[in-house]
């Protein structure tokens, strides 16, 4: 396979920089242009997409055009309703002195060349979407996509020269030693989708250059059944997550705790929706391992495993094949639950809720908590004794697919966030302007040397509403009317004198 070359890698670097140093990316023209440039090379390619991800993945074509080929239009379409409101300044609440008379707003600025790193479980649309990203923000862009995914990988390559500007959007292709020359230079913004070994190499190449990152990684999402869930509702759509892509999904469910009561009807109906998903051509369409090495690692573990398996279990490593399996009677120490799961592998566990709840929170924060219940009371105790990057309440994954809704991770599921404006968000500046016009000069003064005790008056802070000696149940939590008026008037006072807002 061939490679971008080191004298192919500095072109593309360098004509990047050049580029952005322009200031042609900042133009909102230029990124509109390039926005609809995107759409058009997914619209006009949409068969040769779901060929190449039907060769990598042996993706279904419905697969193909439901998650990745649909998902980057829609996002591209969004994107170019919002770009102009997203792009537009913003006026602080900076007080009278400041915000009125100074003028105080907040420029987007383009962070400059962002460099996007690829995954390959979804080539097309963890590639594209966030470029579509970048370009909304005026940034100028490098995308190495994943050579694991080589099919996709080599699409992009010859389509990107195709539809979009070369002197500002380039793509590069290669494996480790290519993606270690491209780590060493210095970027404006990293934006990298896959595994938590190798975002730390990418955390350490950009801390050298004091590269802001946004880290897109996974973790061990749990789905948490409770006595109050609708069971079947759970179960086809818990086992659903282990269907889509093969369960090769950061967001997947990895496993499920489910109250002992209810634990039995659950594994009935999850056996029962499963033979439902792979009946009449169901596993010939499922999407494969990506390759030996995965499907390797996945058999390894359902053979050490103490558990039962109950559904599914059977293999063809020519084929790169694993069927969904369900596994019950395990615990957090069985094999199957040493790390990630990424596959079609499903344990589940008897366990309440409040003891689910403690297990996850021992570990690092998922990507994902799905909570499946229709007690309120049993949501909300979820939700706070659990963190992870979302939650999606009686269904799987859903939190990602909803517009303008930050998609990311937290601790070791990953770092920033994207999709709508918070994808223009993580490839944008926010650079603070105050205009000072002339009479601040009397206005400011006292602030020069040489100092006199007699202006700390000018300094104070003013006086707080709130009495000493306050114990916690004092506290007020919200503001009623009078709280209301009483910051205002405050506001009005603090502004005209100093430009500050209490």
């Amino acid at each position: 396979m061939t490679y971008t070359t080191p004298e192919q890698l500095d072109n593309a670097y360098t004509t990047l920089h050049k580029t952005f140093k322009t200031g042609k990316t900042k133009s909102l023209a230029w990124r509109k242009w390039q926005l609809k440039q995107v759409f058009w090379m997914v619209a006009d390619n949409e068969e040769a997409i779901a060929k190449a991800l039907n060769t990598d993945l042996h993706r279904h074509e419905f697969e193909a055009y439901y998650v990745d080929i649909e998902g980057v239009k829609k996002d591209i379409l969004d994107t170019l309703t919002h770009v102009e409101e997203w792009a537009a300044d913003d006026i602080p609440d900076a007080g009278f002195l400041f915000g009125t008379l100074g003028s105080a707003r907040i420029r987007k600025e383009p962070l400059g060349v962002a460099l996007i790193l690829g995954t390959w479980n979804f080539p097309i649309i963890v590639t594209l979407c966030p470029l579509v990203a970048a370009i909304s923000a005026g940034c100028c862009a490098m995308i190495k996509p994943a050579e694991t995914s080589a099919a996709c990988q080599d699409l992009m390559a010859a389509l990107i020269p195709k539809y979009l500007d070369q002197e500002a959007i380039r793509v590069v292709t290669g494996g480790a030693k290519e993606a270690t020359m491209i780590l060493e230079r210095r970027f404006d913004h990293i934006f990298y989708t896959g595994s938590v070994r190798v975002a730390r190499i990418v955390a350490a190449a950009a801390a050298k250059h004091l590269t802001p990152t946004v880290l897109e990684l996974g973790g061990q999402a749990p789905c948490i059944v409770t006595p109050s869930a609708d069971i079947d509702t759970a179960a086809k759509r818990i086992v659903f997550s282990k269907y889509l892509n093969n369960g090769q999904i950061c967001l997947a469910a990895n496993h499920v705790f489910v109250d002992p009561s209810i634990h039995d009807k659950f594994v009935e109906r999850a056996i029962y929706w499963l033979g439902q998903y792979l009946k009449d051509g169901g596993a010939e369409d499922a999407v494969r391992i990506i390759n030996e090495q995965n499907y390797d690692r996945l058999v390894g573990l359902l053979e050490k495993t103490d558990g039962k398996i109950v559904y599914g279990g059977k293999t063809d490593r020519e084929d790169k094949y694993i069927q969904q399996t369900l596994i019950t009677n395990v615990t957090m120490q069985d094999p199957l639950l040493s790390s990630e799961l990424f596959g079609p592998l499903l344990p589940i566990m008897a366990l309440p809720y409040r003891e689910a709840c403690t297990i996850t929170q021992r570990g690092d924060h998922p990507l994902g908590v799905y909570i499946f219940s229709t007690s309120q009371h049993e949501i909300e105790y979820i939700i706070k004794n659990t963190l992870s990057g979302g939650v999606t309440i009686n269904d799987i994954m859903l939190h990602a697919a909803v517009p303008n809704l930050p998609f990311g991770g937290v601790g070791n599921s990953g770092m920033g966030a994207y999709h709508g404006k918070y994808g223009f968000d993580s490839f944008t500046h926010l650079r603070s302007i105050v205009t000072i016009p002339p009479y601040f000069e009397y206005l400011l003064s006292f602030r020069y040397p040489p100092y006199k005790s007699s202006n700390i008056s000018k300094l104070r802070a003013p006086k707080p509403s709130f009495k000493r000696g306050e114990s916690m149940s004092d506290q007020k939590v919200g503001k009623g009317m009078v709280d209301v008026l009483r910051g205002w008037l405050k506001w009005m006072d603090w502004g005209v004198k100093w430009g500050t807002q209490p």
